[in-house]
């Protein structure tokens, strides 16, 4: 049984309240019996994408298990990466930040949705092509999961909506060339959220930072869309033997 981690948005800030719902997040994963297939961090992992915040994020984004991040778009690529990913060399420090995980019976694909100085989200000729290649050089019987942080469809809440990823019928299309592309991850909405995309599963992980105050539940116009009275949460992606796709979300005590 293959089983991922899903964090998503800790927006370290340099203040203590995020260090602290994002180690206990972390904490949690280290205490469970299990050992997991992965971890993934879909994004906004710094608030203002400050060398300092990516210094504490770098302490608190350690684990026994394997784990990968991608950048969102409070996060600065150049300034992640330098943090992050110190032995990668790319020819332009803002290009954007993919990377692959070849498990034991499975392939995560890391794409990076951020845009240089926007909060929308989009997939540049170089990523998508990155994806094609990584799909193409994947037996067909092992299922990949696409993971990055701006979803790509709509989820009914508008404040999240404007900035979504956008020129989703370019990665629809690239999706339909391989049927093993088994569902896709992302984040940036602060709630947790299910439906499809290109016919497949499209899950995304709740907020640790704080969660989204979907619009129903918005009392007025000027109340705030966020909630920060909630506790952290995450998402576990579970891959049965049978190669059926379950996702369970788990709420973190700080």
């Amino acid at each position: 049984m293959i089983v991922i981690a899903h964090v998503s948005d800790v927006h370290i800030d340099g203040e203590e309240r995020a260090t602290d719902r994002t180690r206990a997040v972390l904490r949690y994963l280290e205490e469970l019996p299990y050992d997991l297939s992965a971890v993934l961090v879909t994004g906004d992992v710094a608030d203002h994408g400050t060398p300092d915040e990516y210094a504490v994020a770098r302490k608190l984004l350690t684990s026994r298990h394997p784990l990968l991040v991608c950048p969102g778009n409070h996060d600065d690529r150049a300034a992640f990466r330098k943090a992050l990913l110190p032995e990668e060399t790319p020819a332009l420090p803002y290009a954007p930040v993919n990377q692959v995980l070849r498990g034991e019976g499975f392939v995560v694909a890391l794409c990076d949705s951020s845009v240089p100085g926007e909060h929308q989200g989009l997939l540049e000729d170089e990523t998508l092509e990155w994806l094609d290649a990584v799909l193409a050089d994947t037996p067909h019987e092992l299922p990949v999961l696409v993971a990055f942080h701006h979803p790509p469809v709509p989820l009914h809440t508008p404040y999240v909506d404007e900035i979504r990823q956008f020129g989703e019928e370019r990665l629809a299309a690239l999706a339909d060339r391989h049927p093993h592309l088994t569902a896709f991850l992302a984040g940036h909405a602060h709630t947790a959220a299910a439906t499809t995309f290109a016919g497949r599963p499209l899950l995304v992980a709740p907020g640790v930072v704080s969660a989204l105050r979907l619009p129903w539940e918005n009392p007025g116009p000027d109340s705030p869309h966020v909630h920060l009275d909630l506790p952290p949460a995450l998402a576990f992606h579970v891959l049965g033997d049978d190669g059926r796709l379950t996702t369970h979300y788990r709420t973190v005590t700080v």
